[in-house]
């Protein structure tokens, strides 16, 4: 296995212990400082982490040609289920809409079906920019997010974020259903 997977693999286990210090009551009642709850910063520095390892699975990847077929499958979805895992536990406590949350969870599944659909042709298809910059935008938001206690700006300006996510997520859904049309229209 390639360094790059690897650090796929760790941004997935990652996402176990987010959820585990989700039921431990003593992070969510203790605040770290001023209005943010141990939950949160803990929950921050695990993102952070998990996020920098995206960042690097990927130059790693392309700067020393160890770009596998596992990875361009397994570093999507690992990235979706860290940021549905974080945006699951910022929802449940009502920091960001539900609308928001289903906009984005069902272009990610519509995304995922057009891969399915083109990998039967055995195309894999890479990740977008305009996707890489939706991926971007929704952690920051996120980061944001979990420190939306601080400030009542600080709410909003996350809130702002997640919108421009929302957007971006659109968008780029669109343009990856556009660019694999023929693709999509042959196997109907």
């Amino acid at each position: 296995m390639t360094l790059p997977n690897k650090l796929t693999m760790l941004r997935i286990l990652l996402i176990p212990a987010m959820i585990v210090f989700c039921y431990i009551d003593w992070f969510k009642v203790n605040y770290a400082f001023l209005n943010v709850s141990w939950l949160y910063l803990i929950l921050v520095i695990i993102f952070v982490v998990a996020s920098l390892t995206d960042f690097l699975d990927g130059y790693i990847a392309r700067k020393y040609n160890l770009v596998t077929t596992f990875g361009k499958l397994a570093d999507p979805l690992a990235d979706k289920m860290l940021v549905f895992s974080a945006m699951t536990i910022l929802m449940l406590d009502n920091l960001i809409p539900m609308w928001v949350f289903i906009v984005i969870l069902i272009r990610e599944f519509m995304v995922s079906g057009i891969r399915m659909v083109v990998i039967e042709k055995g195309t894999v298809i890479a990740a977008a920019k305009l996707g890489k910059w939706k991926t971007f935008v929704t952690m920051v938001a996120i980061i944001v997010l979990f420190f939306s206690g601080l400030h009542e700006g600080v709410r909003i300006t996350g809130l702002v974020l997640i919108y421009i996510a929302c957007a971006l997520t659109i968008l780029s859904g669109i343009e990856y259903f556009w660019k694999n049309r023929k693709d999509i229209l042959e196997s109907v």
